[in-house]
């Protein structure tokens, strides 16, 4: 498996295809890592290391890369920009081998944007088990209804599969979304940067990748300092 996800990872940089090759190079080394483990035969351990060694010679990105090793990236929303459904920001890092998510926002109150954020999870191409929500709850009388929303979402999550772990804090203000891959992605507004649809039947209503935006910044990290693997 990291062997034919490396594979692929070559195939995208052929095509300067460069972030997914990036995140495919992570990938199939952190599966090559785990065969190295697993392996006592030294002779293979050595080959393993030295194949390693030269797809971890990230120079080849200098761009991609702060001079400690870790991956950064950010992207500027603008005010009424299009084209920025849940699927752009986050499929390239829905890798095969994401099976748990973290999502903390304080503010998760349009619960139509969790909704669509969980059902692009359950399309894949990951195949997620568990979903961790933490966030505060809302003020006044809206606090029932965001339990029993959030207890249906739960629900219909369970039909496929999928845990939906909820947790409520009146102490957190970050927003961070993260996967078990080492991705994490930080979105100013979190998940309700979209604008309100102009009506029921309005373009957009359905489809985010049409909805104007608010104005927001998102920054894409990745968690493993990959000069130290």
């Amino acid at each position: 498996a990291g062997a034919e996800t490396v594979k692929r990872a070559v195939e995208l940089d052929v095509a300067s295809r460069f972030q997914e090759s990036l995140v495919c190079y992570q990938e199939g080394i952190d599966l090559l890592l785990q065969v190295v483990k697993a392996t006592k035969d030294e002779a293979k351990k050595h080959r393993y290391r030295q194949k390693i060694s030269e797809w971890l010679t990230w120079e080849l990105y200098p761009d991609l890369f702060l001079s400690d090793g870790k991956y950064h990236k950010q992207i500027r929303i603008e005010e009424n920009a299009t084209g920025f459904g849940y699927e752009k920001l986050f499929q390239e890092y829905l890798t095969e081998i994401v099976s748990e998510v973290w999502v903390e926002d304080p503010y998760i109150r349009h619960l139509y944007n969790f909704l669509r954020f969980c059902e692009m999870l359950v399309k894949g191409p990951c195949k997620v088990k568990t979903i961790h929500l933490l966030t505060s709850y809302d003020e006044g009388s809206g606090k029932s209804q965001q339990i029993s929303g959030l207890e249906e979402i739960q629900q219909s999550l369970r039909n496929y599969g999928v845990t939906l772990d909820i947790a409520f804090s009146s102490s957190i203000h970050d927003r961070e979304i993260r996967f078990n891959n080492g991705w994490m992605i930080k979105i100013g507004r979190g998940l309700d940067y979209f604008k309100k649809p102009q009506g029921r039947f309005s373009i957009g209503y359905c489809d985010f990748d049409l909805r104007p935006c608010h104005e927001t910044t998102v920054d894409v990290f990745h968690t493993k300092h990959t000069k130290k693997m």
